[in-house]
């Protein structure tokens, strides 16, 4: 897809985007679709267009075995997706969320969809699994990160430990994305006091580097034990948070943006995120 570096056709400006961090408990799949519901119809009466929601959204996270998870996987076109897309076409949303997908193939993957009043546009199946996600639990997938031409603009979709692939983030921006929407459910880990958590610091790097908004939509409370961040964040194309950090805690997080600045990559008169990157001088070489 090209860029231009003036407002670009097929995008619909300003937008109202919404993250909406809830929390999840593993296995309760009717309270999580409860929740979640709640979240979304507050974002649509807020205005927002386009509502994010978080990273296995439908089941929890912390799954005991693959029994466990297998009993409360559903397929795409299960009760989760049916809910949503009622609720888009009800409301006149694109959503984005996540959830646990049982497979055809009788695998289960760690799923989104995005879904339009016109019905789902699109599903994606996370391809870098983390942890105890790769230990007999999901199968990674194996397509790249769809992006989709909607009313509003080029949208894409990865998950989680997806963003912190600079390669798989520039994949999505190369194919033309305009924001790019990623359910998550980040753990919490120390750091030091005053900083910024690091997952949202590599999602500023990733906007930036690509001139592409960012829409990230966590989850928190804590499971099993796990304390989850809580680090729903919205950013610009320049890096820059469009929203401000809750926490830990429930809430909505919701940012006007002008997805048309998605399409200027040049940072200056002469340069340009994209088209100024040497690829015959980069390589790959696999690690030890």
């Amino acid at each position: 897809m090209s860029d231009s570096a003036s407002p670009a056709s097929g995008v619909t400006s300003p937008i109202k985007v919404a993250c909406c961090q809830v929390t999840l408990a593993v296995g309760d799949v009717a309270g999580n679709r409860a929740r979640v519901k709640a979240a979304i119809l507050n974002a649509a009466a807020a205005g927002a267009q386009v509502v994010v929601v978080p990273e296995l959204a439908n089941t929890g996270y912390m799954f005991a075995d693959l029994a466990e998870l297998q009993r409360h996987a559903e397929p795409l076109g299960g009760p989760t997706v049916r809910e949503w897309t009622d609720l888009t076409s009800a409301h006149g949303l694109i959503i984005v969320g996540g959830l646990a997908e049982a497979g055809a193939d009788g695998r289960v993957y760690n799923a989104a969809v995005m879904i339009d009043p016109s019905g789902l546009r699109a599903s994606y199946r996370k391809a870098h699994l983390w942890d105890n996600e790769n230990n007999n639990l999901f199968t990674p997938g194996t397509a790249a990160p769809p992006v989709v031409e909607t009313a509003l603009g080029r949208i894409g979709m990865m998950i989680c430990y997806d963003l912190e692939f600079p390669e798989w983030v520039r994949t999505a921006a190369l194919a033309g994305t305009d924001l790019l929407c990623a359910p998550v459910n980040w753990p919490l880990f120390p750091r030091p006091a005053g900083e910024r958590p690091s997952e949202v610091v590599k999602v500023q790097a990733g906007a930036s580097v690509n001139r592409m908004f960012i829409a990230v939509a966590d989850r928190c409370g804590q499971e099993r034990g796990q304390d989850w961040l809580g680090g729903s964040v919205i950013v610009d194309a320049d890096g820059y948070p469009q929203t401000t950090l809750g926490l830990g805690r429930e809430g909505m997080h919701v940012a006007t943006l002008n997805l048309s600045d998605a399409r200027n990559k040049h940072v200056s008169a002469r340069n340009h995120v994209h088209t100024d990157r040497r690829t015959e001088l980069y390589s790959t070489p696999e690690p030890d």
